[in-house]
């Protein structure tokens, strides 16, 4: 129970359904007052609150646990350290993977619990994966990266409703939080700053900003501050037409900029393919690929092979994509099913034809 309106109203749908149900909520932090207050953060120093008086009005056993130590190991330091190799990482979809379904889940099964039930917007249906019925709401991307195993012992009751529905049902069943607003931002970065928290943590590393040519258009304080498809913040402001970061190169330290069009790619190669929905594509398989939360759907033409580290997932669009950055999940849907997921490990920009 996060202290928001989805995992109580998730919670009492449980309890209502006859389940011996226990409310968990989630302290990931040693020092509270380093993440975010108030409503902007999904980890706040208020949530912890909010989810016990919810349980009380359910009716519900209701503990904190202690996942500090496994949150800053999994989420925090794999952050800093994706953005430090020229990546950018997914820190909501990595804790839903490494803290939510694998470490709460693995204590709970240990503990004689069948399931965790969250408050995502998604549905399980035969075992797969399958989006919301609120497609604003859809939270089948950041899950898209659970196992079959992990799905099997998951329960997602709000995926057959809307959002506006859940806070009406939270309004109805006397629960404070049918007002609170949803949860944005990164919850460890409590001032909003990416690019300073990224700098306290790995230090300023100036270098150049390079067009595609090569040529020096500026510097930087450090190539890891900044992500695909950035366009502020560059420091360009003499350019006459708009640059976007095309790529990054941690061991040279160096950004590349040019224009939206070199941002086009059509191929994506991934790595630590997971098939939650399906075997293996093996062979050219025609589906719908997500690049990034509530992002574009794309058609595509995708198959696994063996690669020299392991298996590799290739995906070829239909249409070109923008501000494809590795690090983040490449989602495989047929329909609104999920059949698997793997990490965006490289991209190949679309050529004009000689």
């Amino acid at each position: 129970m996060s202290g928001g309106v989805d995992s109580a109203v998730a919670a009492a749908r449980v309890a209502e359904a006859g389940h011996d149900v226990t409310g968990v909520h989630l302290a990931l932090s040693k020092n509270p007052q380093s993440y975010r207050t108030g409503a902007r953060g999904c980890c706040t120093v208020e949530d912890s609150h909010d989810a016990r008086r919810a349980a009380d009005v359910i009716g519900i056993p209701f503990y904190v646990w202690d996942m500090s130590e496994e949150f800053d190991r999994e989420v925090v330091q794999d952050f800093v350290a994706e953005y430090e190799a020229g990546n950018t990482p997914n820190p909501c979809l990595r804790c839903n993977e490494k803290i939510k379904f694998e470490a709460v889940l693995d204590r709970a099964v240990a503990l004689g619990f069948d399931a965790v039930a969250t408050g995502h917007h998604v549905r399980k249906v035969d075992g797969r994966l399958v989006r919301s019925v609120d497609q604003a709401k859809d939270q089948s991307y950041v899950l898209g990266v659970l196992t079959a195993e992990q799905l099997e012992h998951a329960v997602f009751p709000l995926g057959d409703c809307t959002k506006d529905e859940v806070r009406a049902e939270a309004d109805r069943r006397g629960l404070s939080v049918a007002d609170k607003p949803d949860s944005h931002d990164i919850c460890f970065i409590a001032d909003g700053d990416t690019a300073g928290f990224l700098n306290r943590r790995i230090g300023e590393r100036p270098g150049p900003i390079r067009d595609e040519d090569g040529n020096v258009v500026g510097e930087h304080n450090g190539a890891h501050t900044f992500t695909v498809g950035q366009r502020k913040g560059l420091g360009l402001g003499g350019a006459p037409h708009p640059r976007y970061v095309l790529s990054i190169e941690p061991v040279e330290n160096t950004v590349t900029v040019g224009p939206r069009a070199s941002l086009r790619v059509d191929s994506i190669t991934g790595v630590r393919p997971v098939w939650s929905g399906s075997e293996p594509l093996t062979e050219p398989t025609e589906c719908h690929v997500q690049l990034r939360a509530h992002g574009e759907v794309y058609p595509a033409t995708v198959w696994q092979s063996g690669g020299g580290d392991g298996p590799e997932l290739t995906v070829r669009l239909a249409e070109p994509a923008t501000g494809v950055a590795a690090g983040q999940a490449v989602v495989v849907y047929e329909g609104d099913t999920v059949l698997g997921s793997a990490t965006i490990s490289s991209t190949s920009r679309v050529r004009a034809p000689a």
